[in-house]
């Protein structure tokens, strides 16, 4: 087979449909856009979230709260994960990205005390809450704040 010899599956490709070529095409004169009107214009149609002209929903409802642009966003993982691991292996982002238990790593590492933890590990993480930090020292590990 060479390159000149593909083709498309019989019947998959279909042909591009050309507006505005008469009458006889069944979608000639104006195109499908109707008669005059905002929308028939070149360049026409409303931004989104234009309502005609009422005011918008976006300006009806009120403004509530605060949003902190410097928070830190943490990726969250639970201390009876870690058991998945091997006994005396360290804990941190990048071996919880490989491994698939974190999709992203944000702003870095909390871990949380939710669960039991039987393996002696080393955990390397931003922050840690005060019961996971007690269960890892309690299985023997460590937990290292980065």
């Amino acid at each position: 087979m060479k390159l000149h010899e593909l083709s498309p599956a019989q019947g998959s490709a279909k042909s591009r449909y050309r507006k505005g070529r008469g009458p006889g095409s069944g979608n000639g004169k104006t195109a499908g856009r109707g008669h005059k009107g905002q929308n028939a214009r070149s360049g026409g149609g409303v931004r989104p979230g234009f309502e005609g002209g009422q005011l918008p929903i976006y300006r009806r409802l009120p403004k509530r709260g605060f949003n902190n642009h410097f928070a830190k966003e943490y990726a969250i993982i639970n201390v009876g994960r870690l058991n998945e691991f091997d006994e005396g292996s360290v804990i941190n982002v990048q071996t919880l990205l490989e491994c698939g238990i974190l999709n992203k790593a944000l702003d870095g590492l909390k871990v949380l005390g939710n669960g039991e933890l039987t393996k002696k590990l080393t955990v390397e993480a931003a922050i840690f809450s005060a019961t996971a930090k007690e269960k890892i020292e309690a299985a023997g590990g460590k937990a290292q704040v980065i």
